[in-house]
């Protein structure tokens, strides 16, 4: 009977340790790094010497062992996670460097000499001078050409180049401008053409794609590409490329009215019954196959006489990008349309 008693007395105890172990298994302190979380597969079960389920990842040591009776049962253990280990000084433990970009020839994945280590202070901080620096800004030189022997490397060091500097977009639309480029020089648009037009091209296009507001004559000013052949090339090279793309989206007057009311420096409630004006009228087939901008234009005209802050023809149609002939024009059919609804109804 007292055998039995230590018996069931033992087992209890392995069965409270078993159970506290269950419960904190899973428990990861705050100090722990995260390729310290690991499943310690083949160590799920209980200690075959004392049947606790206590292990323990020594990561210095690279050995698994139990908490309750010391026993090891793997050595060597390898560490697939990341190693956070900072050998500088700063609480940044990161290893890695920026994510590769597509306005970048090279992705941003080749590694390079930096001139900037190489010049004043710097220079003299990393113990190179006299003949040493001579000697690396040479390897710079030779390094920068190496990277671009061939066309196509040098064909899309210049472009990336326009595009990040003359696009005026934001960085994603950037990399949706980049994109397009690399694939019209893939499928040889580029070919016959200057790089600053296929680039303005495909800024255009990424602008269209996302909805921004951008004539133009807007993009041929920022390329300098103002000039009347060079403004016709751009637009033959638009069509081409949105064609070979598939980049057909449609603009309407209602994404132009924003910019445009800003330019003007019109009042908020003008804005209000432009979008109302054109929610009214926008059904007409007498629109078809007029300018976007032309029409988004005399919107913010007539609505800026109907709420008191009117502006010149003249003025509306240096920003809109028409002629004050077409603005009239739109300006009558306007007129015509608005009789039909009751122009009552806008005031």
């Amino acid at each position: 009977m007292k055998d039995k008693i230590e018996a069931d007395s033992e087992q209890k105890k392995v069965n409270e340790i078993k159970k506290r172990a269950y419960a904190n298994r899973n428990e990861i302190g705050s100090a722990r790094r995260p390729s310290q979380v690991r499943k310690m597969v083949g160590h799920e079960g209980p200690c075959e010497e004392c049947g606790a389920i206590e292990w323990d990842l020594d990561d210095v040591r690279g050995e698994v062992s139990c908490q309750a009776c010391g026993l090891v049962v793997e050595t060597d253990v390898i560490d697939p996670g990341a190693e956070w280990v900072n050998h500088k000084e700063g609480p940044d433990r990161s290893r890695v460097g920026a994510p590769s970009t597509l306005t970048l020839s090279d992705k941003g994945l080749n590694t390079t000499i930096s001139r900037g280590d190489l010049l004043g202070s710097k220079a003299r901080i990393h113990g190179i001078k006299g003949k040493a620096l001579r000697d690396w800004r040479r390897r710079a030189v030779i390094d920068d050409r190496s990277k671009t022997r061939s066309s196509r490397a040098r064909n899309l060091v210049k472009a990336m180049q326009f595009i990040r500097d003359k696009s005026g977009l934001g960085k994603q639309h950037r990399e949706e401008a980049a994109r397009f480029y690399r694939k019209a020089a893939e499928m040889g648009l580029v070919t016959g053409r200057s790089i600053q037009g296929v680039a303005a091209a495909c800024v255009y296009l990424a602008a269209r794609e996302a909805g921004i507001p951008r004539p133009v004559e807007d993009i041929a000013r920022a390329f300098d590409m103002e000039e009347e052949m060079k403004m016709k090339e751009l637009k033959r090279t638009i069509r081409l490329v949105a064609r070979h793309l598939g980049a057909h989206r449609i603009t309407g007057p209602e994404e132009y009215l924003d910019k445009f009311h800003s330019d003007l420096g019109l009042p908020p409630q003008v804005l209000g019954t432009a979008n109302d004006l054109w929610d009214r009228i926008k059904g007409s087939l007498e629109w078809q196959g007029k300018k976007p901008s032309g029409i988004a234009g005399v919107l913010l005209y007539k609505s800026a006489q109907m709420r008191g802050s009117p502006r010149t023809q003249a003025d509306v149609c240096k920003v809109v990008g028409v002629s004050e002939v077409t603005l009239r024009g739109l300006l009558r059919l306007l007129e015509k349309m608005m009789k039909h609804i009751g122009e009552a109804e806008f005031n």
